[in-house]
């Protein structure tokens, strides 16, 4: 995992330095669509492989998409007023582990709707409690007991996980287009939660 993540960082920082070349001569609505054509589109191949995978490795990855960030916004940290995580918030972006839970509960989506790729949807298994109560068990998945703490990684115990993670009305969602769209929501507001100014 370690070789991956340190050729997937260093990768994405060879293109962060031709980016930030050409960035005095975009605006920042383009200056974003570059950085997720060049950069946020390798931080998200096969980025559900990383589900549970140790600290040390998404941080990595988590400090190569706040190169990005402060590049598309033209900031600087040693100047900038704004933190990393607002910066986050203004590009409406979701953070590393965010962005794996998403990648992870989309593949479980296309999975289970359209047993595409067969080999992940038959390791998929819908809970049937004894008593059927709606409420608590709609679209729910089965989740399998594990003995080591690798193992917990795989497919078959990681997306029933982050699968019943999701709100009902999510789970219920038929379209993936708005599957899509209402999970980026709540992951965002769970990434970036309100504060007490912000509510009051």
């Amino acid at each position: 995992m370690a070789p991956h993540i340190k050729a997937l960082s260093s990768s994405c920082f060879y293109h962060i330095r031709s980016f930030r070349q050409i960035r005095p001569s975009l605006d920042d609505s383009m200056a974003a669509s570059v950085a997720s054509a060049l950069i946020s589109s390798r931080l998200d191949q096969l980025n559900s492989i990383l589900y549970g995978t140790l600290l040390k490795h998404t941080a990595r990855l988590q400090h190569t998409q706040h190169a990005v960030a402060w590049v598309v916004l033209y900031q600087h940290s040693h100047t900038s007023p704004l933190s990393s995580n607002e910066l986050f918030k203004q590009l409406h972006w979701l953070p590393i582990e965010w962005c794996i839970r998403f990648k992870l509960a989309t593949v479980t989506f296309k999975a289970l709707h359209t047993d595409r790729p067969p080999y992940l949807s038959d390791l998929l298994q819908h809970y049937e409690p004894k008593r059927s109560l709606r409420s608590s068990s709609s679209h729910q998945l089965l989740v399998l007991r594990h003995k080591l703490t690798f193992e917990s990684r795989a497919f078959r115990f990681s997306a029933p996980r982050v699968w019943n993670s999701l709100p009902v009305s999510i789970r219920e969602t038929k379209s993936l287009p708005t599957f899509r769209r209402h999970l980026k929501t709540f992951y965002f507001q769970s990434a970036h939660p309100l504060s007490v100014a912000q509510l009051a």
